[in-house]
């Protein structure tokens, strides 16, 4: 092998992109900063316990690992929202706080063009929850996007608690919950409906399952998806996005929301409701944020946290394909 050759997942910044890069980390500092966020930096180098060894843990595969001098485990930073909650869990002694980062995070499991040293700007606000949260926190990625210069891109929103909510409605739980999560997310209708029957799922809670994949677009969506189910969990977490909903629009800005109930992210980590920002000419996603209340409790103090992370070479790239300009 080479020695001037780079590991896989990796890449140099060079100048003109630098230059890119810059202005779109200038522009979301300011965002960042004008909206009353404080900065912090978090350490690179963690314990890998942090991050193995709490529910809301992250996959050990995902985790670049290394022993320190004293023999114990630690890793590069995996995630920033757990380090964020971390941090506002044990040294800051505040019950509400905004926290903004610039930063990399790593993930050793990333394959074929994906990354595996990630750029993120991003933010975290502690101690507040409801509606009126999670629609501020909604707007403002919206904000944040058009601050880095992009013109046309969706954020589209779920929310856990439907998914949980048809989960108590079939009796399913634990393993059986993952499985099928995982088959939804990727749209593996064939599994779904396999597994489904072999964890001895009921037939209304199947048909709801599995239309789960349908369930996106505008928030007439919401009013098909509460067709599908009489648990109280699952209404409650519609109402909850139907309230988000005519906020976003009150504030002029329903063009960019979309709705995905078939995007059912990790239900150790998140607690409600989550959104994934999507770009013309990226094909990943360029913003994904939730609320995870359950995060900080973990490290010893119970505060609901609600935040989003932008992937700052995902932006350049739908720059670069004439998506936008940096303002």
């Amino acid at each position: 092998m080479a020695y001037f050759k780079l590991p896989a997942g990796v890449r140099d910044v060079l100048p003109d992109e630098c230059e890119r890069l810059d202005r779109a980390e200038e522009a979301l500092r300011k965002k960042f900063k004008d909206a009353g966020f404080r900065f912090i930096r978090s350490a690179g180098l963690e314990y890998y316990d942090t991050y193995a060894c709490i529910e809301s843990k992250i996959e050990q595969s995902k985790m670049f690992k290394m022993t320190d001098k004293d023999g114990g485990l630690i890793v590069l930073r995996p995630d920033m929202s757990l380090a964020c909650a971390r941090i506002a869990a044990t040294k800051l002694h505040e019950d509400h706080a905004k926290l903004c980062y610039f930063t990399q995070v790593y993930d050793f499991s990333a394959s074929g063009n994906s990354d595996r040293e990630v750029a993120q700007a991003g933010v975290e606000v502690f101690g507040e929850k409801g509606v009126d949260a999670d629609a501020k926190i909604i707007a403002f990625a919206v904000e944040c996007l058009q601050a880095a210069g992009l013109k046309k891109f969706i954020i589209d929103i779920g929310h856990v608690g439907f998914y949980k909510g048809l989960l108590e409605e079939s009796g399913l739980s634990g393993e059986g919950a993952e499985e099928i999560r995982a088959y939804i997310n990727a749209k593996d209708a064939v599994n779904t409906e396999i597994a489904l029957k072999k964890y001895g799922a009921n037939e209304k809670a199947q048909a709801a399952i599995l239309a789960l994949p349908s369930l996106f677009g505008g928030p007439q969506v919401l009013e098909e998806a509460e067709k599908l189910t009489d648990n109280d969990l699952a209404r409650a977490s519609l109402a909850h996005l139907q309230g988000v909903y005519r906020q976003l629009a009150k504030a002029g800005i329903a063009e960019y929301i979309s709705f995905d109930l078939g995007t059912v992210k990790s239900l150790a980590y998140y607690s409600g409701m989550v959104f994934t920002g999507l770009a013309e000419g990226v094909g990943a996603s360029v913003l994904s944020g939730g609320r995870y209340d359950g995060l900080c409790a973990q490290f010893g103090k119970d505060l609901p946290a609600v935040g989003f992370a932008v992937g700052l070479m995902r932006v350049l790239r739908a720059l670069e394909n004439k998506e936008g300009k940096l303002c």
